[in-house]
């Protein structure tokens, strides 16, 4: 497989995916929403198209003579009136739909671990209902499952550096969320796999108690962490709804469910959590001398 068409290139998954498809020597062709939000970012193409990824129109021609598509195409939060199922169903079903009229080999798509048990969350339904299609499709395919990103971890850090950090239960929920470079290569590596799922999380699986230490060694403040009984968090899920709208709650929603599972997956890559929250630490302390400059 030489041509790759990657939907989702300005997405923080999809920047890493861009970039180690070219570091391999792919041809690469990038659908996306912005070209201006993809120069920002400094990634490189062979070929951009630039359009609204609902419109039938964006795709005309974008894939001749491709071998393989991937995909990291979805929404974490709802804007411009979009619903999960416009995009995290919608968006990829039309490129699905493509792939099956050009007879693309191979259709890498990437959910999230456990999905099939969260397909009460809106989010995960929309997901979970793409890969429903993707199954059933003539294209071959692979589903990644990630455990998480570290990007999710940020709000660690955010509450560290604010000087405490809040977890729901005892903390003893264990994850392995993975760096979307780590992640990039796996999802690179399977366009030559079978296998039609591939749960993938990073190195070092840590309990959540864990994960707020190191947020609180990077951040230089003193361990304080105080743990919320487990029946608010259900509490919260009942009573949010009542008062938010389900564009908001959304995220929440998802939040407040995968706190409270063990979102373990199949170790990869090498980059530790530990080594993430010190960059953001250097990244803050160089933000902030940044605004007490003088002028």
């Amino acid at each position: 497989m030489k041509h790759i068409l990657l939907a989702g290139a300005t997405g923080y998954l999809g920047g890493y995916i861009a970039r180690e498809l070219k570091a391999r020597g792919f041809h690469l062709t990038l659908i996306v929403r912005s070209a201006r939000k993809l120069e920002k970012s400094g990634l490189s193409a062979d070929r951009v198209i630039e359009g609204d990824l609902r419109d039938e129109a964006t795709y005309f021609d974008a894939f001749d003579q491709i071998d393989a598509v991937i995909s990291t195409v979805g929404i974490t939060r709802q804007r411009d009136g979009l619903s999960y199922m416009d995009v995290d169903y919608g968006i990829n079903w039309m490129i699905l739909q493509n792939a099956e009229r050009h007879t693309v080999k191979k259709f890498i798509y990437v959910s999230v671990l456990h999905g099939e048990a969260l397909r009460h969350l809106a989010i995960c339904d929309a997901k979970e209902r793409f890969v429903d299609l993707l199954r059933q499709s003539s294209v071959e395919s692979t589903v990644i499952r990630p455990s998480g990103f570290f990007s999710d971890m940020g709000e660690f850090f955010d509450m560290a550096k604010r000087g405490r950090v809040y977890l729901f239960g005892d903390g003893s929920v264990r994850a392995n969320p993975i760096h979307g470079a780590d992640l990039a290569k796996l999802c690179v590596d399977a366009l030559q796999l079978r296998e039609q799922t591939l749960e993938a999380g990073g190195p070092e699986i840590l309990s959540h108690n864990t994960i707020a230490k190191l947020a609180f060694l990077a951040a230089d403040e003193p361990v304080r962490i105080t743990h919320i009984p487990d029946w608010v968090r259900r509490a919260l899920l009942n009573v949010l709804p009542l008062v938010m709208t389900k564009a908001r709650f959304g995220p929440i929603a998802f939040f407040l469910n995968v706190m409270a599972m063990q979102m373990r997956a199949p170790c990869y890559g090498h980059k530790s959590l530990e080594e993430h929250f010190k960059k953001m630490a250097l990244e803050h302390d160089g933000s902030n001398t940044g605004k007490k400059a003088p002028a």
